[in-house]
């Protein structure tokens, strides 16, 4: 039952530790514990974060130089 709902999770939500943990070579449920451990500790300030972190990784394109950006062909390459 727990691990339908880890599934779920992280399934259908941001992905931030899974992306972090990618990045850093760390396990996703470590990070997770420490966004836990963090939110209780400085009262919720961590979650902020988490969203701003889920803006960013969602939005990641807009935000890379333009020498760093695929560039469309056309008006009608949608890829």
């Amino acid at each position: 039952m727990i691990s339908k709902i880890q599934a779920y999770f992280e399934n259908h939500a941001f992905g931030v530790c899974s992306y972090i943990g990618d990045k850093l070579g760390m396990k996703s449920s470590r990070i997770r514990m420490y966004f836990i451990y963090l939110s209780f500790f400085t009262a919720g300030s961590p979650v902020i974060l988490y969203f701003i972190l889920a803006f960013l990784i969602e939005h990641k394109e807009y935000f890379k130089p333009t020498w760093l950006r695929k560039e469309r062909k056309s008006v009608w390459d949608l890829n």
